[in-house]
C-alpha cells in the first residue's frame, strides 16, 4: 500500500503544490541569469553527484544505501528549496526557475544515472533497472501534476490564490508522515546505518552548501545569487529521491526498501544544518 499507492500519491501532490507556484516564464527567466544558472546547474547535476560518490567511497556503504545516495544526489531541490531562499533572502525567482528547469530535466537525467549506479555498486546489468519504465512513472507522478498545478494557476488564479496556502501547508503534512513511515518501516536498516549515514549525509549537506558560496564568489555573483546557488545546491527533494528508491527496488515489499533510506534521512538532517545556513545568509541581502 505504502509503496504502490501512498507514495506517488503523496509525491504527485506535493508536485502539484510546486505547479501551483510556477509560471511558463519561469522556465524562460533563467535567461536574465545566465551565470547563476550555469553555476546552479553544474553545482546540482555535476558537482552533487560526484561528492556523493566521493563519500559513499571514503565510508564505505553497503550497495543499496550507496545507491540511495546518488539517487538522493540526482534529485532537484522542489518546494522547500524555494521555501528557504525566500527565509534567506535569496533570489526566489531565481530559485524557482532552477527547481522548475532541473525538475524537468530529472525526467530524463534520474533513469538513466540511477540505472548506472545501481550497475556499478550493485555490480548487476544495468538493464535490471528499466529506464523507460522508471522515466514514464517520473513522467506520471512529477510532470503531470506540476503541469496541472500550473494549469489550474493560468486559467483560474484567483482560486488559485484561495487555496495555495492550504494546498502547501497540506503538502508540508503528507510529507513529514512519508518521511516518518519510511523511517518507521526501516527503522532497523536506518538505525544500523546511522553512525556513518548521519555524518556523511550532513557533510555531504556543509559541502554542497559550501560550495554554492565557492562557485558563486569565482564568477562574481551577487549575495542574494549566491544565497539561492548554495540552497539549491544543497536542499533536495527527498520524496522524490524516497519515489524513486522504492520503483527500483527488485523485491519491494510493504516496508519501503533501504535506497529509501538515505533520501528519507536527509531530508529531516538537512534543515539542522541548512537552516542555521540560511539565517546566517539574511545578513547578506541588499
Amino acid at each position: 500500500m505504502i509503496v504502490q499507492v501512498l507514495l506517488p500519491l503523496v509525491l504527485a501532490f506535493i508536485m502539484f503544490s510546486l505547479g501551483l507556484g510556477l509560471r511558463k516564464q519561469d522556465f524562460f527567466r533563467v535567461l536574465k541569469y545566465p551565470k547563476a544558472f550555469s553555476t546552479g546547474i553544474i553545482n546540482q547535476m555535476v558537482l552533487l553527484p560526484l561528492i556523493a560518490f566521493g563519500i559513499i567511497k571514503v565510508f564505505g556503504f553497503s550497495s543499496d544505501i550507496a545507491v540511495g545516495i546518488m539517487i538522493l544526489s540526482f534529485c532537484p531541490g522542489g518546494v522547500t528549496s524555494n521555501v528557504l531562499t525566500k527565509i534567506g533572502r535569496g533570489n526566489t525567482p531565481l530559485s524557482i526557475s532552477l527547481t522548475a528547469v532541473v525538475s524537468l530535466a530529472s525526467i530524463i537525467t534520474v533513469p538513466i544515472l540511477v540505472a548506472l549506479s545501481v550497475g556499478h555498486f550493485v555490480c548487476v546489468d544495468a538493464a535490471e533497472v528499466n529506464v523507460t519504465r522508471l522515466g514514464i512513472s517520473m513522467f506520471l507522478i512529477t510532470a503531470v501534476p506540476v503541469f496541472l498545478g500550473m494549469l489550474l494557476t493560468a486559467f483560474k488564479p484567483l482560486a488559485v490564490e484561495k487555496i495555495s496556502n492550504g494546498v502547501s501547508r497540506m503538502a508540508i503534512v503528507l510529507f513529514v508522515i512519508i518521511i516518518v513511515a519510511a523511517l518507521a518501516k526501516n527503522w532497523g536498516v536506518f538505525y544500523g546505518n546511522l553512525p556513518t549515514l548521519g555524518p556523511a549525509l550532513v557533510l555531504l549537506n556543509m559541502v554542497m552548501l559550501a560550495l554554492g558560496l565557492i562557485g558563486s564568489s569565482l564568477v562574481k555573483l551577487d549575495p542574494k545569487d549566491a544565497t539561492t546557488i548554495s540552497i539549491e545546491s544543497g536542499v533536495q527533494n527527498g520524496t522524490l529521491g524516497i519515489a524513486v528508491g522504492a520503483l527500483i527496488a527488485l523485491n519491494a515489499t510493504e516496508a519501503l526498501p533501504p535506497t529509501t533510506v538515505p533520501s528519507a534521512v536527509y531530508s529531516i538532517i538537512m534543515y539542522f544544518v541548512s537552516v542555521p545556513f540560511v539565517l546566517w545568509r539574511q545578513r547578506y541581502a541588499k
